[in-house]
């Protein structure tokens, strides 16, 4: 594993801050949506990416990446931020880094670095997706970042269960909930702290981890480090980076992120007719199931008369992928694609069917199913966050 000093932490978090501005490329994208140009820019351990924002950094993975194999490489995976204070955090010294734990706790806790690494191990492989991936599709148009679909990744991740260490602190009667705090801090005193809270029996469900590591390596400077939250099957706002703080609560959170924002309908496809209001309202959860056909790229040419193999790849929020149908006539008929081994019910499936194609132009899709029976949509659904989108997606291909 790949270790950071302290030097190379504290030089590293204090370049960020102007990196992306300094090393941006000329080179742009255009997202397949209104208003889509975007500039690809480097920043630090990063190739280039695609910028949403500068302050604070967010950053989206080129969807080509997720040909290239079932794990998203480090330098390759998504940055999202909420506050722009002071992102990324300078306090990164891995060496006085403390974990406070705190709250309705027998035993509070201030654990270093080294203390935490010392704890049992654990590894899972998991997808990390932000609510509002692919929200610049939403039709009619919503605000927050207008991203295509690059806002996931899969990673191993490594660490420590958070069951263990809030066992370590002994969790007292009347704990309801768990919150978590990371050093990201808000950019003015009337801005909410960013902090997330989950079920106490969530929390210690063994699945929800201290991760310190991803892929093999240091979690990079912009995806948490030196410990993040990650909580598999879950969507992204959960996964609080540089993690310092964790609250044990004797009632619900009533942090703004909470109570007020990453909040979906309340209903069983936490959507509403397009431009209607949201309504009631529940915290935003598990993902829902979906699918991306990785190759034949969208616009792309293949042979016509002669087979084609369509891969792509598919997770839902744990329950396991069951099944994977591709069309190659928009929809019409549905052939099953061959599903690789899961290296984990969280991560990215693999999968694959070879279709001849005659000359002209197709609409290709593919469409998964869960092992609980949960199905891709065939028309999108809305709510005015543009959150959970999971539409059965079209990549359109000439043959010729």
């Amino acid at each position: 594993m790949t270790m950071f000093n302290r030097r190379h932490a504290l030089h590293l978090a204090a370049g960020l801050g102007l990196a992306g501005v300094a090393t941006a490329r000329a080179q742009t994208i255009t997202l397949p949506f209104a208003n889509g140009e975007r500039p690809l820019v480097q920043y630090p351990q990063k190739r280039p990416l695609i910028r949403l924002t500068s302050r604070p950094p967010q950053l989206e993975t080129p969807f080509s990446v997720f040909g290239e194999g079932v794990i998203t490489p480090n330098d390759a995976f998504f940055v999202r931020y909420h506050l722009s204070g002071n992102v990324p955090p300078q306090d990164l010294d891995p060496e006085t880094y403390r974990l406070a734990v705190t709250g309705r706790v027998t035993r509070p806790l201030s654990l270093s670095l080294a203390e935490i690494k010392a704890l049992p191990a654990t590894e899972v492989v998991a997808v990390h997706q932000c609510s509002g991936n692919s929200r610049g599709f939403s039709e009619p148009r919503v605000g927050g970042g207008q991203a295509a679909h690059g806002l996931m990744g899969n990673a191993l991740w490594r660490g420590v269960t958070l069951k263990s260490v809030l066992e370590r602190a002994g969790i007292a009667s009347g704990a309801v909930e768990v919150s978590f705090n990371g050093l990201d801090e808000p950019p003015a005193p009337d801005t909410p702290d960013f902090t997330k809270s989950l079920r106490l029996d969530h929390a210690t469900d063994g699945q929800v981890m201290l991760a310190w590591a991803m892929n093999g390596a240091d979690l990079p400077v912009l995806n948490g480090y030196p410990l993040r939250l990650v909580v598999p099957g879950y969507f992204g706002t959960y996964w609080v980076k540089h993690l310092h703080e964790i609250t044990v609560l004797d009632k619900p959170s009533d942090s703004f992120w909470m109570a007020s924002a990453y909040r979906v309908p309340d209903n069983d496809c936490a959507c509403v007719p397009a431009g209607a209001p949201a309504g009631p309202t529940r915290p935003i959860g598990k993902f829902n199931i979906r699918s991306f056909i990785t190759a034949p790229a969208e616009a792309g040419r293949v042979a016509a008369g002669r087979p084609v193999t369509v891969t792509g790849i598919a997770f839902d929020g744990g329950t396991g992928i069951a099944k994977v149908e591709v069309s190659a006539d928009g929809g019409r008929r549905w052939v099953d694609a061959r599903l690789e081994t899961a290296l984990s019910r969280y991560s990215f499936r693999r999968f694959a069917v070879e279709v001849t194609l005659p000359a002209g132009v197709h609409g290709l899709m593919a469409r998964a199913t869960s092992t609980a029976g949960e199905t891709q949509p065939m028309e999108a659904r809305w709510n005015p966050a543009g959150y959970m989108r999971n539409v059965v997606e079209t990549v359109t291909v000439t043959a010729a």
